[in-house]
């Protein structure tokens, strides 16, 4: 499953509005940029407590970017 798809499906199965999310995907120089975008009101639930959420998200995107070959950085917006 590539990496924005990954992300989009968590955070859908996460917040009370899933409607409201939707991933951009960019390229920099350092590879692959994905901005996550919520309801305000979901925030809170996609970040997580001392943001566990957010880590583990991101612990995800490293094996999928690992098996990839390509780094994948997440920005939740």
């Amino acid at each position: 499953m590539p990496a924005k798809e990954l992300v989009e499906y968590v955070a859908k199965s996460l917040v009370d509005d899933p409607e409201a999310v939707h991933v951009e995907e960019t390229r920099d120089r350092d590879g692959i940029v994905l901005e996550l975008h919520v309801a305000e009101d979901d925030m809170g639930k996609v970040i997580g407590r001392n943001g566990s959420v957010a880590k583990a998200l991101r612990t995800l995107l490293k094996v999928t970017s690992a098996r990839e070959g390509e780094p994948v950085s997440l920005e939740i917006v």
